[in-house]
């Protein structure tokens, strides 16, 4: 064992880690210290991803009465490890407000439960429902869940708990030390850390025993990724051991993640931007030659998934992502560090037979940022009574919010005291500056605020366009 990694694994059990979660972390570690996280999965060994069967070809083969029974023996499992840094949160994103449905603030996790509650109650099927939480998320999502009076459920656990692992200080190799919040020296090992956590956590045990065969996974703060019976049952009747939803790529999804073959294996293989060679970017970012990307939402089959982490003790050898950071990611001055992760995606390459299907951007609506709470919050969207979140086309317009003024949540809340501006008629949405707004207010067009150096107001009612404010004279 490296004489470095030897002091995080010291650390890790002085914190009561598993050994699951130290044999985890010592393979992350070792990968980086041995650079092959610096592997190229180059453009020459690869074949793209074509022809990938669409949502609504499926639907037409599906017999929809039969498909009920195929959901019945399926479990859905969320990612909701992450506290929303990004937005300046500090606890579980799936707390956040996301919208107003009949005069009641929603949350993310109040959409979920409610689309799983409805989807039970609709379909008569069980759909048992876990959270993977991490050491952050646990137990605020565990006591906002204890206060929904209908959601229910004792059969099958609620949650399992994420590991952690220390931040790697770049300068030394150590485990970072930051007495001043000692809780920002550990880090989540991404969300590939599923695996080994369903693993130690005997979830798969729990779910056989009680007769599923499938599992779904997503992530908390994609409202898109709800319950489908459509999915279901197509997976059950393709036999594939490994199903991941992708969707149209477009220019903003160039740098993001996508499936390739693998042309020595045969197989699907993910591939981050991360993972391609500076000479390849430029056919990587091709949305025609690669045009489907990753949405982070898996079908899995309970016996396949439970035979292979078996085979690997519950490690699956999943390429390492390094993520460099600053140990405070509010303070630019702090001590450098590498957070060492995997993605869940990428266990596609270890089954034979895994396939991939097409949805459409109606089962892919991520918040990552306030850009993209804007749109979720706007106008755009309608939350049904099945805690469905409707939108005419899903084309979205671009967004782009000063970050000095709107990244925070609390700041950009501050900003929109009232309302949202409606985004029906808008295709884009600039502004510079320090703006708030009254109520009422209309984007349209390629609408722009500029920064006028100081702090400004749009007031009720406005129309905002690719001018500004409208002036009030006729011309």
């Amino acid at each position: 064992m490296d004489k470095k990694f030897q002091i995080s694994a010291q650390k890790m059990r002085e914190q009561h880690m598993s050994q699951t979660s130290i044999a985890q972390f010592e393979k992350l570690y070792e990968a980086w210290r041995n650079q092959e996280a610096n592997a190229w999965i180059r453009e020459t060994d690869v074949e793209p991803l074509t022809n990938v069967p669409s949502f609504h070809d499926v639907y037409q083969t599906i017999d929809h009465d039969k498909a009920v029974g195929a959901f019945s023996r399926t479990a859905f499992l969320k990612l909701n490890g992450g506290l929303g840094t990004s937005m300046g949160l500090d606890k579980a994103k799936s707390l956040l407000p996301v919208r107003r449905h009949k005069a009641k603030n929603m949350r993310f996790l109040d959409v979920i439960l409610g689309q799983v509650l409805t989807t039970r109650e609709r379909l008569s099927v069980p759909l048992p429902l876990t959270f993977m939480n991490s050491f952050r998320t646990s137990e605020d999502t565990m006591a906002a869940i204890r206060r929904n009076r209908k959601f229910r459920q004792s059969d099958v656990p609620l949650e399992i708990i994420q590991h952690q692992e220390p931040k790697i200080d770049l300068s030394t190799g150590l485990p970072v030390e930051f007495p001043s919040k000692p809780g920002l020296e550990w880090c989540p090992p991404g969300h590939g850390d599923i695996y080994s956590t369903i693993y130690e956590s005997g979830l798969l045990d729990v779910l056989q025993q009680l007769g599923f065969k499938y599992l779904f996974i997503s992530n908390s703060d994609n409202l898109g990724a709800r319950p489908s019976r459509t999915l279901a049952q197509y997976f059950e009747n393709t036999g594939a051991p490994f199903m991941v939803e992708v969707a149209q790529r477009t220019y903003a999804d160039r740098k993001g993640g996508h499936f390739v073959r693998d042309k020595a294996t045969g197989r699907l293989i993910l591939r981050e931007m991360t993972q391609v060679d500076p000479k390849d970017d430029s056919a990587a970012q091709d949305i025609e030659r690669h045009p489907y990307f990753n949405t982070n939402s898996i079908w899995v089959r309970i016996d396949a998934l439970k035979a292979k982490l078996d085979e690997y003790e519950g490690l699956l050898p999943l390429p390492v992502i390094r993520n460099y950071k600053t140990v405070d990611p509010t303070d630019s001055t702090s001590p450098k560090v590498v957070q060492l992760e995997t993605a869940m995606g990428a266990a596609i390459g270890l089954f034979e037979g895994a396939i991939c299907v097409k949805v459409d951007r109606m089962r892919f609506l991520p918040v990552k940022t306030t850009d993209d709470l804007f749109i979720m919050r706007s106008d755009r969207f309608h939350l049904t009574d099945s805690y469905e979140l409707e939108d005419g086309n899903y084309i979205f317009p671009a967004i782009s919010l000063d970050p000095r003024y709107y990244k925070n949540v609390n700041d950009f809340d501050e900003r929109f005291p009232y309302s949202l501006p409606s985004l029906a008629a808008a295709n884009s949405v600039t502004i510079q500056g320090d703006w708030t707004f009254g109520r009422d207010v209309v984007f349209y067009g390629d609408a722009v605020l500029e920064d006028t150096g100081r702090p400004s107001y749009v007031p009720n009612g406005e129309f905002v366009g690719p001018q500004g404010i409208e002036p009030d004279e006729w011309i």
